[in-house]
């Protein structure tokens, strides 16, 4: 998408200098609006697409490209790393699995949330095997954990940066990539132990991946992205699957290979993912269920039902279990209201939305603007991918009526900040044309304006930047329009400096807003289940309602609050400081299972805070249908579980039941056989002489 002045006599209809090219194999040809087929570098000396690519490719680059690399993954890092011991161990229920990982192989292997291999987490493992590793390597702690979460940020911005510079050049990628790493979601996930950080760092793999496949119809690229798309399914289940209709558009499209090849090479795609995701899924429904760990989300043990089911349409439907967001539209923690303008709402705006009006300007225009290039122009082909990633993901997330979190946004920021790097910069080289100008002004104006609105949300926080910011898109726009990088009142020997200016000017406008809320996101601690990005640490605790502080392991009625790198006892969701006793207790007991109790959040906060395995009954929310009765039973009877401990679940009460169904049966029969005791405000049950 380049484009030239239109004084310049060779200058298309349209304005555009069309740069794709087309293979030998096909017959598509690229036509001016006049008949003649245009092709070549703009007349402003703008290298085409392939010349970018061959200076790639041979390192014939400015000095300034290396240097300016390394620097943006220096800032990415330190942003990432920064007092990342204060986040302790973040979210408590993927914390246990990973320190259950650490003490058993199968219990990496299948992520169980203990190391007794009772049941797993209710997502796939992926997520937990390079954690887990390193705590095997460096030993269990909030860092080993969250150390390779970060380095997965600082690896995603860097690729994001390669894919981009392919494509449009090196100062489009250094944009994309800066414009990622300060997102505010980005910030938030890759500072915490959720799943997202390595389906990012996935999704963004597959993408550079197809772009190398687009450039020479590469099959073997196209087959190792369907690979990565593989672990990004079994990271996250169908979330991995969203990006797939806009990578296999591109490639369809744009690569330089006849269409049957092109459907073939798709096909090899599909069986990379197929080899990945499948090996996978044949493991664990081959293993037999007594050798493994319950498939905790699923009603029959299958991790089929819960891709298709709990974590699949269930939560698109609304269906199949957990807290629908259509059900709690006014909870900012499951997304607010299903619809159109979910993403710019009170709980997606924040995190994702701040430059989603200028992507969504640059993608319109930048289709326009390429509409006459050959079938094979790889910029078309990059606004095709980036595009299709972001109107597939945010449809989906936007109108999904089941479970839906703000940070699952995080899987928008990679394609908001490319289609903002391509468009921004290619329409920057053609600026000498009217169209591309004003697209610049609207988009500029756009961030800057939008950014206001979302720093008013919190209009006590910084005030002087929401003006700012609208004070900079007006002057960012007004200079684009005037023309003062080149306007004939500017002397020749200022120019340079004057479009530096305009650039810097027009950076501030879109990114000042998103920069400061990404710091304030960086600086606060998150915990719990539901984290938030934003200048105060805003995260929902697990089922029972606990919300804790990173640095305190406390234990009280009914639940357990969120673990800690320090091991301190402390108070979780008001509860008295009963911690310590309830962990001694647990720490006492010889049994397989220290303990078992409803609910997920309340079983690994107990296992953080006593390195003892407890079972959670009933999975996440306390709905799965496991312990059965009857297995909870001979469990007993064969000595392994220390003591039952009261309360706790989603479904509230003795033994909780979430909606899925409920184990109360088993919470019945302990009150019915055995004699309570209160231990702080806890009420325990001993199960084993």
């Amino acid at each position: 998408m380049t484009t030239t002045a239109s004084h310049t006599p060779a200058a298309p209809a349209d304005g555009i200098k069309h740069t794709g090219t087309a293979d030998a194999g096909s017959t598509d040809t690229g036509s001016n609006g006049s008949g003649r087929r245009s092709s070549g570098p703009a007349a402003s000396g703008t290298p085409a697409p392939d010349s970018r690519l061959r200076a790639l490719v041979t390192g014939n680059q400015p000095r300034w490209v290396r240097p300016s690399a390394a620097l943006l993954l220096a800032i990415s890092g330190v942003l990432y790393l920064w007092n990342l011991e204060a986040t302790g161990y973040a979210n408590s229920f993927y914390a246990a699995a990973v320190q259950a990982g650490t003490k058993d192989w199968m219990a990496l292997l299948f992520g169980s949330l203990d190391a007794g291999n009772a049941i797993t987490v209710d997502k796939p493992p992926a997520a937990l095997w390079i954690p887990g590793i390193a705590g095997r390597i460096f030993g269990f702690s909030p860092l080993s954990m969250l150390v390779p979460q970060a380095l997965m940020g600082v690896a995603s911005v860097g690729l994001l940066y390669l894919t981009v510079k392919r494509v449009s050049g090196p100062a489009a990628g250094l944009l994309a990539g800066a414009l990622l790493a300060l997102t505010p979601v980005a910030a938030l996930m890759f500072r915490f132990n959720n799943p997202d950080a390595l389906l990012t760092l996935c999704l963004v793999l597959a993408a550079y991946l197809t772009t190398r496949a687009i450039e020479k119809a590469g099959w073997k690229w196209l087959a190792a992205a369907g690979a990565v798309i593989g672990l990004a399914f079994l990271t996250k289940m169908l979330q991995g699957f969203l990006i797939v209709p806009g990578l296999a558009l591109a490639y369809l499209w744009a690569a330089p290979t006849t269409l049957g090849r092109r459907i073939l090479h798709l096909l090899a795609a599909a069986g990379g993912i197929v080899l990945v995701a499948g090996s996978y899924i044949a493991l664990f429904q081959l293993t037999p269920a007594s050798e493994r760990p319950y498939m905790a989300g699923s009603e029959n043990n299958s991790f089929l039902e819960l891709t298709f089911g709990y974590n699949g349409l269930g939560r698109i439907t609304g269906s199949g279990g957990g807290a629908p967001g259509g059900g709690m539209g006014g909870n900012v923690g499951f997304g607010g209201a299903a619809g159109i303008t979910r993403m710019f709402g009170a709980s997606f705006g924040g995190e994702v939305s701040w430059l989603l009006p200028s992507a969504l300007i640059l993608l319109a225009a930048g289709l326009w603007f390429t509409r006459r290039e050959a079938r094979t122009s790889r910029t078309r082909a990059a606004l095709m991918l980036w595009g299709g990633w972001l109107l597939v993901t945010a449809g989906i997330l936007s109108f999904m009526g089941g479970t839906v979190h703000p940070y699952y946004a995080v899987a928008l920021a990679p394609a908001i900040a490319a289609l903002t790097g391509i468009g921004s910069v290619e329409l920057w080289r053609g600026r000498g044309y009217w169209p591309a100008r004003i697209v610049l002004a609207a988009t500029v104006l756009a961030g800057s304006v939008w950014s206001a609105v979302l720093l008013g949300r919190d209009a006590s926080w910084l005030p002087w930047i929401r003006i700012a910011v609208v004070v900079l898109g007006v002057l960012a726009a007004a200079a684009l329009l005037l023309r003062l990088d080149s306007h004939h009142a500017v002397p020749a020997r200022f120019r340079r400096a004057a479009a530096a200016a305009v650039v810097v000017v027009s950076l501030l406008a879109g990114g000042l807003g998103s920069t400061a809320w990404t710091f304030a996101t960086a600086a606060q601690p998150h915990s719990g289940s539901i984290p938030t990005s934003g200048p105060t640490a805003s995260a929902m605790g697990g089922p029972g309602g606990q919300t804790g502080r990173a640095g305190t392991d406390g234990v009280g009625t009914g639940g357990v609050g969120t673990g800690g790198a320090d091991g301190t006892d402390g108070q979780a969701g008001g509860a008295a400081p009963s911690g310590s006793e309830l962990a001694s207790l647990l720490k006492s007991s010889t049994a397989k299972w220290s303990g078992i109790v409803s609910g997920a959040s309340q079983a690994a906060s107990l296992e953080l805070a006593t390195g003892t395995n407890v079972i959670a009954l009933g999975g996440w929310n306390g709905g799965d249908p496991y312990p059965t009765l009857a297995q909870f039973q001979e469990m007993v009877a064969n000595g392994e579980i220390g003591y039952f401990i009261s309360g706790g679940g989603m479904g509230g009460g003795m033994g909780g039941g979430g909606p899925r169904g409920g184990n109360s049966e088993v919470a019945a029969w302990v009150a019915a056989n055995f004699e309570a005791q209160t231990v702080g405000n806890s009420t325990v049950y001993k199960l084993t002489e």
